[in-house]
């Protein structure tokens, strides 16, 4: 058995520190090894810890560190923030045969100044998208009974993310999933002292976090799989 995972070493979350004073590459690439032994090494070792217990009771979200972890460095073309690398290390737990970033996920990251953890919907495309929003007009309750969870709630909190104001173009205004239909993501998303990535509890605050989410995760993927997918998706139809 691999041993526990006995959280970040200080030198780890301190590395984000200097890095956010120091974000150019001229101070990084003579810290690379740094950064590998103190943050990605444990946040390899964390995530396989997170796996072991997904499989338990969501192995279809088990999914392999080199996918996992997104990578430090920036995408900066289309961004105004030139700083080529990110303070931060992160992530995500896809289902498994859904599209990573567009299906509902797990997800995680530790900087210096938060952990955060999240899980949902984020950036669907316009297929995910329409897809999601017909099933939810046809399962409301079931959706509203799900984010209403005590246990979901003490965990997690609100249900969060991004709406228009209307409703899209070719879906009913006055049906009870109005509000619903409206969303452009559906996500929950929590801050936690980063203190605990210092700490093995980090592994069971994540492990409780992702056990209350897989409820939710699991309605929104529900369409998406490929079996389910209705035909007028492959139309194209106008989405907003």
């Amino acid at each position: 058995m691999p041993p526990e995972f006995a959280g970040f070493p200080a030198e780890g979350l301190d590395f984000f520190r200097k890095l956010k004073r120091n974000n150019r590459r001229e101070w990084f690439q003579p810290r690379k090894q740094v950064f590998d032994d103190q943050v990605r090494k444990p946040m390899v070792e964390l995530v396989e810890a997170v796996n072991r217990e997904l499989v338990r009771f969501a192995p279809e979200y088990v999914t392999e560190p080199e996918r996992a972890i997104y990578r430090i460095y920036r995408d900066t073309r289309f961004s105004a923030d030139k700083t080529p690398y990110k303070t931060h290390i992160a992530a995500s737990f896809p289902r498994r045969g859904l599209k990573k970033h567009a299906c509902a996920g797990l997800y995680f990251s530790v900087s210096n100044k938060e952990l955060e953890v999240a899980g949902g919907v984020y950036m669907p495309t316009v297929d995910e998208l329409r897809a999601i929003r017909l099933h939810l007009m046809e399962n409301h309750e079931e959706f509203r009974r799900i984010v209403r969870s005590p246990k979901l709630r003490s965990l997690m909190g609100e249900m969060q993310g991004e709406c228009l104001t209307r409703v899209p173009k070719g879906f009913p205004a006055g049906h009870p999933a109005e509000d619903l239909v409206r969303g452009k993501q559906w996500l929950f998303f929590l801050s936690l002292d980063p203190e605990l990535a210092r700490t093995a509890a980090i592994v069971d605050e994540l492990v409780a976090r992702f056990k209350a989410l897989k409820p939710f995760c699991e309605f929104l993927n529900r369409p998406l799989s490929p079996a389910k997918r209705d035909p007028i998706l492959e139309t194209g139809g106008p989405i907003s």
